[in-house]
């Protein structure tokens, strides 16, 4: 029985597709067809290919086109592949392979040749194919993605909003840690409103705030003669802002909604130093809930690029850059590694002190980053906890975070029975 492979180039209207039975021995025969990527062409694909017996498609990963594709496979062909009289162990396999593994020589720009070289490479191993989860893996992907915008999109408010201050010469983020803190909005939204008195304003701060009201009179002695554009700018930021915070808020429901089956997973890479809740719903979302995709935590490491490069030529290693893997899962690592090494007593804190010496901040923190996504895969695929190696860590510090991580899990509408309730 013929072993038939499609290859499919995707645009964002057209897919060139191209099958071809690759266990002959003599030059591939391949059959060409042009499709839509409109929901009907898709279904058509399906059946076609269907009909043409293919075991497995492989096609290249054009922006975001290739999702609904991708989707439409896995829904219409894969499961008719799968139970064909005869089908294989890979029958069904959709492949997915990054662009610049399929690259052509230049000149020879070709839609259908670009198809038939996936094949062919494809045969070969000389593609480099992606990581495709599950379609409910990729939904929580799609939360947590989503959610990490729209906090940077707070952050770029923020920053727009200090901005118009200072251009009016108000100098309230010289005096509050946090210009979105209750005491600055207060304020802020006193001053939207049409507030000049900086007294008035002044007295609106809570009375915890380090800043003296004669400190506050001063820094808010610009509003008297405010210019009433610079008030419509602020009121159209905080308005903004409260939208955005609305969003995140829905959000984290709705991420806390689908997680809820693998809450273990997540409170257990809470307890990692230098992670949180927040952070461990999206290493989930990245990797999975067992991370079973990854036979060990050498192979999540390399798909992450949280390792050294290998740039090898004549026996010398010319470069150990790191290679560029998931932008998502090297963000969180990173951040998480800065974190960490700040947690007074853990292990990380240790480990960063010996080697900051010697290989400088950059470095050590992209070593702590490798620990902590091995320590990661293996509390996914192992199902163990965090254990702390390094010296004792005062209780009071342990109360308070082990407090604040069950607060954040209950708002999020988990259940948390601590075996020992913090004081």
């Amino acid at each position: 029985m013929p072993y038939r492979i499609a290859g499919i180039d995707v645009h964002k209207k057209r897919l060139a597709v191209v099958v071809a039975d690759v266990e002959v021995d003599d030059e591939y025969q391949f059959e060409r067809r042009w499709y839509g990527s409109t929901p009907e062409h898709l279904r058509l694909l399906s059946e076609w290919l269907v009909e043409q017996q293919v075991e497995e498609v492989v096609m290249e990963s054009t922006a975001q086109y290739w999702k609904p594709l991708w989707s439409a496979l896995e829904r219409d062909w894969k499961p008719s592949s799968q139970k064909r009289e005869g089908a294989g162990k890979m029958s069904g396999t959709l492949h997915l392979a990054q662009a610049l593994s399929n690259r052509g020589r230049r000149g020879r720009k070709n839609d259908f040749r670009d198809a038939e070289r996936l094949v062919k490479r494809l045969i070969s191993q000389e593609l480099v194919l992606s990581f495709v989860p599950d379609g409910e893996q990729r939904l929580w992907r799609s939360l947590t993605r989503t959610r990490y915008q729209r906090t940077r999109d707070k952050v770029r408010l923020q920053n727009q909003l200090e901005a118009f201050l200072e251009e009016a010469h108000i100098k309230l983020s010289s005096l509050v840690s946090d210009l979105l803190g209750a005491s600055a909005r207060r304020m802020l939204q006193a001053l939207a409103e049409g507030e000049s008195d900086p007294a008035a304003l002044a007295a609106l701060a809570d009375k915890r705030l380090r800043a003296t009201p004669a400190e506050l009179r001063d820094a808010l002695g610009a509003c008297t003669e405010l210019n009433p554009v610079y008030r419509r700018l602020v009121r159209l930021a905080l308005d903004d802002l409260q939208l955005i915070e609305q969003q995140i808020g829905q959000l984290d429901q709705e991420i806390a909604s689908l997680l809820r089956e693998h809450q273990d997973a997540v409170q257990r890479l809470a307890e990692v130093p230098g992670l949180g809740v927040d952070s461990a719903q999206q290493i989930v979302a990245e990797v999975g809930a067992k991370a079973a995709t990854f036979p060990s935590a050498k192979n999540l490491v390399s798909w992450v690029g949280a390792c050294p490069g290998e740039d090898e030529t004549a026996g010398v290693n010319r470069s150990k850059r790191s290679p560029k893997g998931n932008r998502q899962m090297r963000r969180i690592l990173n951040q998480a590694a800065n974190a960490a090494v700040k947690c007074k007593g853990s292990i990380f804190e240790i480990v960063y002190r010996r080697l900051v010496l010697r290989l400088g901040h950059n470095k050590t923190i992209g070593a702590i980053a490798n620990r902590l996504c091995q320590l990661i895969w293996i509390i996914l695929h192992n199902g163990v906890r965090y254990e702390e190696r390094g010296p004792s860590v005062c209780e009071k510090a342990k109360r308070a975070r082990t407090s604040r991580m069950i607060r954040t899990l209950t708002m999020l509408g988990y259940r948390v029975e601590p075996a020992v309730i913090p004081a």
